[in-house]
């Protein structure tokens, strides 16, 4: 009975909540930097459209099985407590039903309309975020997200294997992009909400070995981001105005970690995850709009 109650309780902006669209969003930038780079003949509306659906749609699938798993952690959590199935209004059962219903449908789209290379580094990318990282890492070693990582990384070598049929070094150099970016962008998040992971007894960097190492950590990943950031530029994959802006953004952020290594103000944090989130998408869109004038010099 208290299972048809939560049902009807839920409603579309549940189970759109449970897709993490905000994060869904940030990898489609990604990906569509992949599609865009891989060629310079232009990309075909059938995988602009249908791949970067598909991808949306099995990433949102993952992002639901994270739900699932960690419904207990997320309630206890200031930051994730009202989370649909924190609260009770969407049941774990109708929840994995509608992810494998996202995966399912994803996964067809990309087969049908991309390749089928493409479909299964995309089905690893989804086990390795849900099964691996959300089932096993997350509570096993603070090393999680280092590791973890890898998964989220995978969006533009997926746009890219796309429209190419293979893999090459240019994605993977995108990937190691992301790959880097992540633990300093999770490890500022995990500082500022240190007690609610100890809380839920969950072994981010800062519980395990405190914020002093961790925000150290967070200085050493921002300068090897900064240096694989100008990768791109390096291999002649990108041009002029990409290496003005990644040093840019790679300076701002460097000084974000900077301050927050210092303890210099206040919030620095937050403040820093914030920043994260906004260098990421002004990098790759900084990559897609010298690509777009080189092709037209």
């Amino acid at each position: 009975m208290a299972t048809l109650l939560s049902a009807r309780r839920a409603g579309w902006r549940d189970y759109l909540e449970l897709t993490k669209p905000k994060v869904v969003v940030l990898m489609l930038i990604t990906s569509l930097a992949g599609m865009f780079l891989a060629t310079r003949a232009g990309v075909s509306a059938s995988v602009l459209l249908f791949g970067n659906l598909g991808i949306a749609l099995c990433a949102g699938s993952a992002a639901v099985v994270n739900h699932v798993v960690d419904r207990r952690i997320d309630a206890l959590m200031a930051r994730t407590h009202k989370r649909p199935l924190a609260q009770g209004r969407v049941e774990p059962l109708p929840a994995l039903l509608f992810a494998l219903a996202l995966a399912l449908l994803g996964m067809a789209l990309l087969l049908v309309f991309t390749n089928a290379l493409t479909a299964w580094l995309t089905l690893a990318s989804l086990l390795g975020y849900a099964v691996l990282y959300t089932g096993f890492l997350k509570r096993a070693t603070p090393q999680n997200i280092v590791i973890g990582g890898l998964a989220g990384a995978a969006p533009p070598l997926l746009g890219w294997v796309a429209v190419s049929g293979h893999v090459s070094a240019e994605p993977l150099l995108l990937v190691l992009i992301i790959f880097a970016w992540t633990p300093p962008h999770f490890w500022a998040l995990a500082i500022h909400r240190k007690e609610e992971y100890a809380k839920a007894d969950i072994p981010m960097l800062p519980v395990t070995h405190g914020e002093r190492y961790t925000k150290l950590h967070i200085l050493l990943y921002s300068l090897i981001l900064l240096a694989v950031s100008l990768l791109p530029f390096a291999i002649h994959m990108s041009g002029l105005l990409y290496l003005a802006c990644a040093l840019v953004l790679g300076l701002r952020f460097l000084h974000w970690a900077w301050v927050l290594y210092r303890g210099s103000q206040p919030h620095a944090a937050i403040g820093t995850f914030k920043y994260s989130i906004g260098y990421l998408f002004a990098l790759f869109i900084a990559l897609l709009v010298d690509h777009y004038l080189l092709l037209n010099l």
